[in-house]
């Protein structure tokens, strides 16, 4: 059984940043020879840790420390103007959370959701192969929020279970239904569930002051940020 301990760490060669222009960027993985059990992985995430797939990866840059991990504490969290205009606009949506597995309907979502909305990303061009090696393999009490309308897939959240609160890991919505806001509803509804189970925070990656992508996470107050390897509250104004 591995352990913080025991673990070993492998960094990458330097490669363009996804993220910021005219930057390199290196990233530390976890040996993927490594035991990963829920509660290895919930340390590591409190350590400023992300999974995608079978890999668990910080960005570890040797000249920049742009990406921060941010979490929030649920309860503290009380939503805003906007936030709460988003869950009456949603009362309608059926959520149902389910184990992550792969199926044809939750690719066809997502395959869309990437070729129109983020042919700049990683995740692009989508693949079968690729979403199940991104949100299925290597899932460690792992799940998807169907979000339905009128029996209407038009939403899909993947999320991991810690021993301290959830991790989101990534949401895709049909762009058709792109006024309805679903990316901050799905979050809300994450925090919600964090609050159902007792689950003091949502951890929700990275954020990059200078990356306007990341914008949407800082309107989730208060957030707190992991520097110097404390989580603090992260003074945004």
């Amino acid at each position: 059984m591995s352990s913080l301990r025991t673990l070993v760490f492998f960094a990458t060669p330097a490669h363009d940043c996804s993220y910021l222009p005219d930057r390199e960027a290196t990233t530390m993985f976890v040996d993927p020879r490594a035991h990963i059990d829920k509660k290895l992985y919930s340390q590591l995430t409190s350590l400023g840790f992300r999974r995608s797939g079978s890999h668990y990866y910080r960005p570890h840059c040797e000249s920049c420390n742009a990406c921060i991990p941010v979490r929030l504490n649920v309860s503290d969290f009380r939503p805003d103007r906007g936030q709460r205009r988003v869950m009456k606009k949603n009362s309608d949506i059926e959520c149902t959370l389910v184990p992550a597995a792969f199926s044809e309907s939750y690719y066809r979502l997502y395959a869309n959701y990437v070729e129109l909305r983020h042919k700049d990303g990683d995740m692009y061009p989508p693949s079968r192969e690729q979403f199940t090696s991104f949100l299925v393999e290597g899932a460690t009490d792992s799940w998807f929020v169907e979000m339905r309308k009128d029996g209407q897939l038009i939403a899909l959240a993947a999320l991991d279970s810690l021993d301290d609160g959830l991790s989101a890991i990534y949401t895709a919505f049909d762009p058709a239904f792109e006024l309805r806001s679903l990316g901050t509803f799905a979050i809300l509804w994450q925090i919600e569930e964090a609050r159902r189970r007792q689950l003091p925070y949502l951890y929700l990656g990275y954020w990059i002051q200078q990356c306007r992508k990341m914008n949407y996470k800082t309107r989730f107050q208060p957030i707190e940020a992991l520097r110097d390897g404390q989580w603090r509250v992260l003074e945004t104004g």
